[in-house]
């Protein structure tokens, strides 16, 4: 099995292009709103870590952002207490899906968490930066602050695009992204058969 990590800015069209690819994909996000609405221990964690913020289950978005503006230890806080869970998700998913050609890891902080190993084919994502805003506003609870704070916490996008094997230039059209893809997965099943 070989895995691609997906890397890029924010609102750069990741997840469309992991689901692009037509393997199974490890969706972070997804898997971390399951958390929320799901996973009574996370609930409990994140309630005793921030008590005035997190009171409901399941836990509401609106109750994180705030404790997030509030102070910037609570970033650092509940990605502890989130990423600790993805890594075992992460896990079971690779177990299922060990018999497949490709799998792809669709998962923000890759490179910055250390997700990745050093086999992963990595793909970074290059996008605009007027059609990433465009991007992002059309998101639910689209927030410029929140936004900053995420990036604080990124690595250099340079630094993740020399760490890249392939770069697609995402413009945000069906047909780019599909004919960059398909170039990709043949150099690499060319190369899995000539090694």
């Amino acid at each position: 099995m070989i895995r691609i990590g997906i890397i890029g800015d924010i609102g750069s069209g990741k997840s469309y292009i992991a689901q692009s690819f037509g393997y199974p994909v490890f969706n972070a996000d997804y898997e971390v709103s399951k958390l929320y609405k799901q996973n009574k221990n996370v609930y409990q964690k994140l309630k005793k870590l921030l008590p005035g913020y997190v009171y409901d289950f399941p836990i509401d978005k609106n109750q994180l952002t705030k404790a997030i503006l509030a102070n910037n230890s609570n970033l650092k806080k509940i990605t502890k207490v989130i990423h600790k869970e993805i890594r075992l998700k992460l896990k079971s998913f690779l177990k299922k899906n060990k018999n497949k050609k490709f799998t792809i890891l669709d998962i923000p902080l890759l490179l910055e968490n250390k997700i990745n190993t050093k086999k992963d084919i990595l793909i970074y994502v290059d996008s605009k930066n007027i059609d990433i805003f465009k991007n992002l506003k059309k998101r639910k609870n689209f927030n410029i602050k929140i936004l900053k704070k995420f990036k604080e916490i990124q690595l250099p996008l340079d630094y993740k695009r020399k760490k890249s094997n392939f770069i697609i230039k995402n413009k945000f059209t069906k047909k780019s992204v599909n004919v960059e893809i398909k170039k990709i997965i043949k150099k690499l099943k060319n190369e899995r058969n000539s090694s």
